[in-house]
């Protein structure tokens, strides 16, 4: 059955009984400033919290706020997050890359979830590797920690975490079309078979051919999501298939038509609420998670191979799985303190480590650029010797507990903290705690610890290829951070400002090997702090027009050449059924001095402008029209593995976008 087929046949089943009931639409021209400041996140702490009382930093995008700023990707949404940002890279050019708090690595420093279910995995770390696509029409919510998070999810939730909550009791149809070949579908559809049972399911397919660059390439996409959930009672059952393909572009520093990028996921969770009261809970999960990758780049030219014939072509056949069980209580005592507590158990494994090449010598079980090698094309090359060293297993058990001590209306208190052992790499206690203190009805003081961590991966440990060579007695890296909040909000204004202050430990570095930057190891050379003032603010100034805006500041020199500066900001209007917004975001200057090995790097600062018009001509019908990049600015984004440290960044795109909910 084709993916057209299958998204006809859970159209026909589920929108039958649904079409013949009316329905109330989510009107997108709704937008209620005070549920944008009451809204509740449970991403900090597991107790349900406000912006203003949770014990962390939090940015919250709803699905009216990602609406209005047209971004396709979930990962775009960093790009609207004091102390973040998101751009491409090196080793799979159209893989987003993090940028947190000065520190741009790719190593997989922030923790990515699903519904609370990690994507980061054992291989990479980095959640975008195997899922670099997250389609936004099948969101609800995206909650964003900024800042550390080991205290509760452990590794990778180093310099922020970021969940994205899908769409689940929703039944809604879209579709877009756009420039530079771009097409998607989306459908959401929520049933509710009786009193005790409730199904739904998002899927969703974007694809685009791209546009030329000066390289000679293109930068294509395709994506397939779907996810399905049943909920009978106290029994919660998930599942989720997601594949993306991202070829040509840019992969292992090289450009090439040849390249070659596709990554799947398969997840599946079953949970039960065991005791759910009023003041006590006590549940129970078991998810299983699957990750595949085949990818191969261009690293070396045919010209620079003189017993070839053709450019040659490496990268990486593998795959992990990830199975975790999870048992998590909470009760709240009869003076309002509340306890959670948790324990998790969890088995990473890299069950599949070969390699993609067009070159291979069968008897010395060599990867050989020479005529006589060549394999007519890009082939999986089964059990590669260099590589057997990754299929490793990582068993980690962990325990956490916190307390919320609410000591009057105008002081609260949050102690916690979480103990990994990770077998036969090490083991790490991250302590957090929360001071939250309100002198007045508008105003919210916060001051903030907490210590996270980041368990290297295989890659890291055992790799073994052309590009780069694992270190196995790496150590994991870790991050002392304190945070000042002062939260002001109003009526019709509300803003935010932080000031932190980061200590870095152990960081985990790529480090040359060769003068000529071909090959690189891994090591724990960095020790570094690193402090900033982010802020963020929303102005309404009357009922039809609002304003948004963020401000980044680093006070220190970053560990890698990365925007010191950054900004954006978001304008809505609305006029009867018309809805316009714009948005900006802004980057400061990036200039890398050249060295004996690299040459030298220079980006002015820029600004990437982006307009969303709407027209919602019914309850349950609406229209839009979403541009990014208006102005097609070009530009480049440095990465340290590039000969000339650029990787270029995308231009303009236009779509337009039909929704109807039934």
């Amino acid at each position: 059955m084709t993916l057209k087929q299958t998204v006809c046949l859970f159209l026909c089943i589920y929108t039958t009984p649904i079409l013949a009931t009316e329905t109330q639409a989510d009107d997108l021209f709704t937008l209620s400033f005070e549920d944008l400041l009451e809204v509740h996140v449970d991403i900090a702490s597991k107790t349900l919290e406000t912006l203003a009382s949770a014990p962390s930093t939090i940015t919250v995008f709803n699905r009216k706020k990602i609406a209005l700023l047209g971004v396709n990707n979930a990962f775009e949404l960093m790009n609207f997050v004091p102390g973040m940002q998101s751009t491409r890279g090196d080793w799979v050019g159209a893989v987003p890359k993090d940028h947190a708090r000065g520190v741009y690595l790719d190593s997989g420093n922030i923790l990515v979830m699903i519904n609370g279910e990690r994507l980061n995995e054992s291989s990479f770390g980095k959640a975008s590797v195997y899922m670099p696509f997250i389609p936004v029409e099948v969101i609800d919510k995206v909650e964003f920690i900024r800042g550390p998070g080991s205290a509760l999810y452990g590794s990778n939730a180093f310099l922020g975490v970021m969940n994205i909550i899908t769409k689940s009791q929703d039944n809604e149809l879209s579709v877009a079309v756009g420039n530079v070949g771009q097409a998607s579908t989306a459908f959401s559809l929520s049933h509710q078979v009786n009193e005790q049972t409730h199904l739904f399911a998002n899927g969703a397919y974007n694809s685009k051919s791209g546009e030329r660059y000066p390289q000679g390439v293109k930068d294509p996409l395709q994506s397939i999501y779907l996810e399905a959930g049943l909920d009978i009672e106290k029994l919660a059952v998930r599942g989720r298939y997601n594949q993306v393909e991202l070829n040509d572009f840019l992969n292992l520093g090289g450009y090439s038509e040849d390249n070659q990028h596709k990554s799947e996921n398969a997840f599946i969770s079953l949970s039960y609420d065991w005791l759910a009261t009023d003041t006590s809970m006590f549940s129970s999960k078991v998810a299983y998670t699957q990750h595949q990758i085949q990818s191969a780049g261009l690293i070396a030219p045919v010209e620079s191979l003189p017993q070839a014939s053709y450019d040659s072509f490496i990268g990486p056949a593998w795959q992990t799985s990830d199975l975790t069980i999870n048992l998590d209580a909470s009760h709240e005592f009869d003076n309002g303190w509340l306890f959670n507590s948790g324990l998790e158990y969890s088995h990473a494994k890299q069950q599949q480590a070969d390699v993609r090449t067009n070159y291979y010598d069968a008897n010395s079980g060599a990867i050989i650029a020479a005529d006589p090698f060549y394999q007519g094309g890009i082939v999986t090359i089964k059990e590669y010797a260099p590589f057997q060293q990754l299929q490793s297993t990582f068993e980690t058990r962990s325990i956490y507990g916190q307390v919320k001590v609410p000591y009057s209306e105008q002081f609260s208190l949050f102690l916690g903290a979480r103990f990994d052992d990770v077998k036969d790499i090490d083991s790490n206690l991250s302590p957090r705690i929360a001071a939250i203190y309100k002198p007045a009805l508008a105003h919210t003081l916060k001051l903030q610890y907490g210590e996270s961590f980041r368990t290297p991966v295989t890659n890291e440990l055992y790799s073994n290829d052309d590009v780069t060579l694992g270190n196995p007695n790496l150590k994991s890296e870790y991050v002392k951070t304190t945070e000042l909040v002062w939260r002001y909000e109003h009526q019709d204004w509300h803003i935010n400002s932080v000031l932190f202050y980061n200590q870095l430990n152990e960081f985990i570095n790529l480090v040359p090997l060769t003068a000529d930057n071909t090959q690189f190891t891994f090591a724990n050379q960095l020790d570094d702090t690193n402090r900033g003032l982010e802020l963020d603010s929303m102005l309404r100034l009357n009922g039809d027009f609002s304003l948004e805006a963020t401000y980044t500041q680093y006070f220190d020199t970053p560990m890698q050449p990365t925007f010191k500066r950054f900004a954006s900001i978001i304008a809505n209007y609305q006029y009867e059924q018309w809805l316009l917004s714009v948005n900006g975001v802004w980057r400061d200057e990036v200039n890398v001095q050249a060295t004996p090995n690299t040459l030298s790097f220079k980006q002015p600062a820029y600004l990437l402008l982006g307009t969303v018009l709407s027209w919602q001509f019914s309850t349950s019908s609406q229209l839009s029209f979403k541009a990014h990049n208006v102005l097609n600015k070009h530009y480049n984004v440095f990465d340290p593995r590039m000969a000339d440290g650029a990787v270029a960044g995308v231009g303009s795109e236009y779509s337009v976008h039909y929704q109807v909910k039934f």
